[in-house]
């Protein structure tokens, strides 16, 4: 993919960071069950690398609270960390999967990505942006509990969508499979 189409990606899926939560947020609670930003960023990371997935997973978030005021103020920092850590590990991890296994090699990267993104979204929130009023167990309610219909729809369409995207030749590892 040409540096051209990874900035007409990336762009287009920042602009879905906007759109997707709207459609979303005419359910009460939706965005933080169903996830929709996060979709994107993912997106982004695997099929334009880690720059453009990192980029992608902070300019997101900032356009839709700017555009939309989703998600609130409070809520925008640690989830900007949060979505830029997605795109930065997917981007980082998938070019350098070494696997004949195309679900494993989209699967390990993204699962890595939650985890590490959920992670640092707790941490920054306990450190720095709640620190003093942000728990284990909030984080496990917010994080895991809540989203995990989310997390469901994550780990069934991004694994369909990348299929269709590499079929239709838009998708490719950098990194040779095992023979």
């Amino acid at each position: 993919m040409t540096k051209t189409r990874k900035l007409i990606s990336t762009a287009l899926c920042a602009a879905l960071c906007v759109v997707l939560p709207i459609a979303f947020h005419t359910i009460p609670n939706a965005g933080a069950i169903f996830l929709p930003m996060h979709i994107p960023v993912l997106l982004c990371g695997f099929l334009c690398g880690w720059p453009y997935g990192l980029a992608c997973g902070m300019l997101g978030p900032v356009l839709s609270h700017l555009l939309t005021q989703m998600p609130p103020a409070a809520l925008l920092p640690s989830m900007l960390c949060e979505l830029a850590v997605y795109g930065l590990v997917t981007g980082l991890l998938y070019p350098r999967m070494r696997t004949r296994s195309e679900a494993a090699a989209i699967y390990v990267p993204l699962l890595s990505a939650m985890v590490c993104g959920r992670l640092v979204n707790g941490a920054l929130n306990a450190l720095i942006f709640q620190a003093g009023r942000y728990s284990l167990e909030l984080w496990l309610s917010a994080s895991v509990t809540t989203a995990l219909p989310g997390i469901a729809i994550q780990l069934v369409v991004l694994p369909v969508l990348l299929g269709a995207l590499r079929k239709a030749g838009f998708l490719r590892r950098t990194a040779p499979a095992v023979s």
